[in-house]
């Protein structure tokens, strides 16, 4: 069947290269993508109206064919924003999957108790707030007091909060979360511009809760934040901060399948590729690699 039709303020989306190729640097034993999405069949799955961009169908066959083509062993699926708060076709992902897999689910405030234990047993083990892929943004705020309550909610079952967000547009966010009921995740190495510099507030905040052992950040995205073509050379002071920071609570993740990437889309094995750069230590990328995501996800 067709693919929907993107209406005016939902535009169609690349995919990406179906075609991976084997990274140039082996990656170590059970090393972990720890930022996917699968998307589709678009003719059995509807997307929320309230979607920003219309997606090509990216289904677990083509996922897993990257994974095992890049030697990633694991793997955390995060619900995609065209799906709003409907998990489907995540959780189908995870079942089919098996326990190599995990998920970041997206939730309602009304969510009961009983739902999050039975996500928790599905293989989800956080819960996503997206605040900049919606149509009607408010940059520089958050809702903090219902976040704090849902976080109260989920601290029992280990969860942590994912965030998608800006965070130059944070200046404060080390006091902002300072006492937040569980641990943060930050994507796409803080989703800042890299043309705003290292020493941007929001960054060098970023840094701190990093310090503190309260965050974790995901070596993800460059194309989303970079202003030169792949190996996007300025991300690499980024990372290399980040890492340096606190090398414990950094992980990687390829962002499969790049939704929303401008330019000319990237493949897997270059951006993975950049892994050396970011990480030129070994033992430190099997950190980033292997052991952050355990306790993270609850790999055993």
């Amino acid at each position: 069947m067709p693919q929907p039709q993107a209406n005016a303020g939902a535009p169609p989306c690349a995919p990406p290269d179906f075609n991976p190729r084997k990274p140039k640097v082996a990656l170590p034993a059970r090393s972990c993508d720890c930022h996917a999405h699968i998307l589709g069949p678009a003719a059995r799955y509807a997307y929320s109206p309230a979607r920003v961009y219309t997606p090509p169908d990216c289904l677990l066959p083509d996922y897993q064919h990257m994974l095992k083509t890049l030697g990633l062993e694991r793997a955390v699926l995060v619900q995609p924003s065209v799906y709003g708060t409907d998990d489907t076709v995540m959780l189908e992902a995870i079942e089919a999957a098996g326990d190599r897999f995990r998920g970041v689910a997206v939730v309602n405030d009304d969510i009961s108790d009983a739902e999050l234990r039975t996500l928790h047993d599905a293989g989800v083990r956080g819960v996503r707030v997206n605040i900049v892929d919606v149509k009607e943004r408010k940059p520089g705020t958050l809702p903090l007091d219902s976040l704090k309550r849902l976080a109260q909610r989920i601290k029992p079952l280990g969860w942590h909060v994912e965030f998608l967000m800006h965070v130059d547009e944070f200046p404060d966010l080390d006091r902002t979360f300072a006492d937040f009921p569980v641990d943060i995740v930050v994507g796409h190495l803080g989703y800042m511009g890299t043309d705003k510099g290292l020493d941007a507030a929001g960054f060098q905040a970023l840094l701190r809760l990093v310090k503190s052992g309260r965050c974790w950040v995901k070596l993800t995205g460059p194309y989303r934040i970079s202003t030169t073509a792949l190996p996007h050379p300025d991300v690499t002071p980024f990372a290399h901060a980040l890492t340096k920071t606190n090398p414990e609570r950094i992980v990687w993740g390829s962002d499969w399948p790049h939704v929303m990437a401008k330019g000319a889309m990237s493949n897997d094995g270059d951006l993975c590729d950049l892994l050396s750069e970011w990480i030129p230590d070994a033992a430190t990328r099997e950190q980033v690699l292997v052991h952050n995501p355990a306790p993270l996800y609850g790999f055993r």
